[in-house]
């Protein structure tokens, strides 16, 4: 009995310890969300407003003029072989099935890139996603782990230039990012976001705005189209930092809650296993009492 309440002793401890630091990493996840966030909430109206800009400018004859706007031939019709995924992780786990998510939408969209006769090149940002896809063997074209959970507009450039300039030479049929859309602290799902061709929008109004452009639309255009692609790849790094520290904060809570059943699991059995051995304390003095008695 003494020994099974010094191993209950230890494990209440050892709990105690685990919840210590998951709570100490929940606070840390939640302070970074906050600022995650807000780069989260200041990205999205600029690219947005690009966005809108690009659809009122566009008309048939630029969309064959700029190779970015261009949608390119399937391989089997005489077009680019070769196809982009750029798959965006975190450096670090203990973040729930964030990391597997983003994974499982890439693998599932290199299927089909694959499967319409790509050969896809994969660009890896963060450890989980080079270690999952080096562990299976396949070949990264690009592997970064520099950007970590503050990522800049120049993480962003850097990541896209080659891209922007395999994809003007009609060497890649297609660009596609897979990263987590940051929709709350409890929401961050895996998405395929197209970057390149750039897709515009369809007008709200079939009547095209009166415009007085000056320089004129093509050299906007040949300014604006590098800057959105740019801007979709910063987009979608914010949105993953952000959903990382999310994804982190959510499991550390359940982490901590569930440390906490677990303690008061022991504690009821400790004081089972304390309140059994004073009773059979008692009784054996009693028990020695009487014998001396008679």
């Amino acid at each position: 009995m003494a020994n099974l309440s010094r191993q209950l002793r230890g494990r209440i401890r050892s709990v105690q310890n685990t919840r210590k630091i998951t709570r100490t990493m929940e606070l840390v996840a939640t302070s970074k969300l906050k600022r995650a966030q807000d780069r989260v909430v200041a990205a999205r109206p600029y690219s947005e407003a690009i966005r809108e800009i690009i659809g009122d400018l566009v008309t048939p004859e630029l969309r064959t003029q700029f190779p970015l706007l261009r949608q390119p031939a399937l391989p089997a019709k005489g077009g680019p072989t070769r196809a982009a995924v750029l798959l965006v992780t975190s450096n670090r786990g203990m973040c729930g099935a964030f990391n597997s998510n983003l994974i499982k939408e890439a693998r599932r969209r290199i299927e089909d890139l694959e499967g319409a006769g790509y050969t896809v090149d994969l660009h890896c940002v963060g450890k989980k996603g080079i270690g999952l896809f080096k562990y299976l063997g396949r070949k990264l074209a690009t592997d970064r782990i520099d950007v970590g959970d503050k990522p800049t507009a120049e993480h962003a450039a850097s990541l896209v230039k080659q891209l922007v300039v395999d994809y003007e030479a009609a060497k890649l049929g297609s660009v596609d990012m897979v990263h987590a859309k940051f929709q709350s602290a409890i929401s961050t799902p895996a998405v395929c976001t197209r970057i390149l061709p750039v897709e515009t929008p369809p007008r709200k109004t079939k009547v095209r705005a009166d415009y007085i452009l000056a320089p004129g639309p093509e050299a906007i255009l040949e300014n604006l189209l590098p800057l959105y692609v740019r801007n979709m790849v910063y987009r979608g790094l914010v949105e993953t930092a952000a959903g990382e520290n999310g994804a982190r904060r959510t499991a550390m809570k359940n982490a901590t809650d569930n440390a906490g059943e677990v303690l008061q699991d022991l504690r009821t059995a400790y004081n089972k296993g304390r309140q059994a051995q004073i009773t059979q304390e008692i009784s054996e003095i009693v028990g020695g009492a009487a014998a001396l008695e008679g």
